[in-house]
């Protein structure tokens, strides 16, 4: 079972209410993964994108394991719709829709790619997904360029000069990142706080 439910009794003066939460642990989300994702380098970009997620999460106080959550599972499609723009994150929302997981996770995920949906972005996770799981490929990118090819080496201000360089890493899309300032956060502080989350979990991913 990839849910875990939680039943709370709230008394009133003529009943009781019942409040039914569904959830999903982390360790179920990866199995989920896993199964569905055989591509290294796609299930590295999912855990970079969860440790963004959750820093990002941490930085504007909100709620952190619901973040890393929507970070790890927004790729979870990427294969059974051959990465698809048109479909691409409609297949993961309606998977994780029938597992009951939270509506806000399901709408940021299907949000995450604008190509699939002609509808805005107008959440402050849905600008989180997008701008961080983004700027997962970006970091990526600079850090093969040094000779180690290691995240270490890499320098949040290199990431910074790497966005104007529009031929670098062409496929990363400039504005998706560029919603963290609608986040509160200026672009040379996301991508430190981008570089240090993925630097921490350097060995998960490759880097």
């Amino acid at each position: 079972m990839y849910l875990t439910y939680a039943i709370q009794l709230m008394p009133c003066a003529l009943c009781l209410k019942i409040k039914h939460i569904t959830n999903m642990t982390r360790n179920e989300a990866l199995e989920l993964i896993k199964k569905n994702i055989k591509n290294e380098r796609m299930i590295w970009h999912s855990l970079a994108s969860e440790a963004v997620l959750r820093a990002v999460a941490k930085r504007l106080g909100e709620d952190v394991e619901k973040w890393a959550m929507a970070g790890l599972l927004h790729d979870l499609d990427v294969e059974i719709t051959n990465a698809n723009p048109k479909v691409h994150g409609l297949e993961t929302a309606r998977i994780l829709e029938n597992l009951g997981i939270d509506s806000e996770i399901v709408e940021a995920i299907k949000l995450h790619n604008e190509d699939a949906t002609d509808i805005p972005r107008t959440k402050i996770l849905h600008h989180a997904l997008a701008a961080g799981e983004t700027i997962t490929g970006l970091i990526t990118a600079t850090s093969y360029v040094y000779p180690d090819k290691k995240i270490a080496s890499v320098k949040s201000s290199s990431v910074v000069k790497r966005m104007k360089e529009k031929a670098f890493a062409a496929s990363v899309k400039r504005e998706s990142i560029l919603e963290c300032e609608k986040l509160g956060i200026p672009l040379a502080e996301f991508a430190e706080i981008s570089v240090n989350a993925m630097r921490e979990i350097a060995g998960e991913i490759g880097l």
